[in-house]
């Protein structure tokens, strides 16, 4: 099955009201194991792209049942239907009806692993769990401390325990669990203590520093010197043109400038790009030499 199926699937996708999905996606009937044997055996031998279609349409109440489960994450009820549904097309097009399990039972682990990876993305600014063993325990440390809350040392040990990790991985796990990400700079709105406690807050203003107002001058004066030298090396009208249209305060428009060398607009328009381009050669050159 090709890559096209993903784009041809005409698959449900959940919009603003997942009520209205969740009635949508009741019409597709649930398959019986004899329906789906036939079709996947279309799917696997044919690429009947219908078939295929019916598989996946089939099992959406269920990809919608699993991302329910991981509604206490934060993140949007539709976006995680929409990642499981991913992982279902996948399990589909790996599906082989000779294994002898019905296909609910072999896209769990497809669909489940999608909805995870998108929580690890977006639950955190930071990834919060980079290794496989970090994001077993980061999903048993989650359902854990749903009821749990703050754990003791002896719940502690005994999650450390169930789970097969150390006590110490748990505590650095229940830590990032129980952090939030703190917005790089103070909402608009915000009061002058919360401007101080953002991050933002805490850098160190360079701007006023004489240094830096050196380096942004010398920096400034140099980049007018490659300019200018570049500029010498244009014929006197082109010079003019360049000057009036990009130099000067009161910039002079096409037209002001066919009229006055007797050309027409399309003509300056050709000779200020080709300008321009030279202008950027001479520069880069310069640049290299120095």
């Amino acid at each position: 099955m090709s890559y096209a199926l993903t784009l041809n699937m005409q698959l449900g996708i959940p919009g603003a009201s997942i009520e209205g999905y969740a009635q949508a996606i009741k019409a597709f009937n649930m398959l019986s194991a004899e329906e789906e044997r036939d079709l996947a055996e279309r799917l696997l031998c044919e690429e009947d792209l219908e078939a295929a279609r019916k598989l996946v349409m089939s099992h959406l109440r269920f990809v919608m049942h699993i991302a329910h489960s991981y509604r206490g994450y934060g993140l949007s009820q539709s976006d995680l239907i929409q990642e499981g549904n991913i992982g279902l097309m996948k399990a589909v097009k790996r599906f082989d009806p000779s294994i002898g399990v019905r296909l609910v039972s072999f896209a769990v682990h497809w669909i489940r692993a999608e909805i995870h990876e998108y929580i690890l993305r977006n639950w955190r600014i930071v990834k919060i769990a980079t290794t496989k063993s970090q994001r077993k325990l980061f999903f048993n440390l989650r359902s854990a401390k749903k009821r749990l809350g703050w754990l003791t040392h002896d719940e502690l040990e005994n999650v450390a325990k169930e789970l097969g990790v150390s006590p110490k991985d748990v505590r650095e796990m229940e830590t990032r669990l129980s952090t939030h990400d703190i917005a790089f700079d103070a909402p608009s709105d915000a009061d002058e203590e919360a401007e101080i406690l953002s991050p933002a807050g805490y850098l160190e203003d360079t701007r006023y520093e004489p240094a830096t107002a050196i380096e942004q001058y010398n920096w400034k004066e140099y980049g007018h010197r490659k300019l200018h030298t570049a500029l010498e090396k244009l014929d006197v009208r082109t010079q003019e043109i360049v000057k009036k249209r990009w130099l000067s305060e009161d910039k002079a428009t096409l037209q002001e400038l066919a009229a006055q060398y007797n050309l027409s607009a399309e003509r300056i328009r050709q000779i200020e790009s080709n300008a321009m381009n030279k202008l950027k050669k001479s520069i880069d050159a310069i640049a290299l030499r120095t």
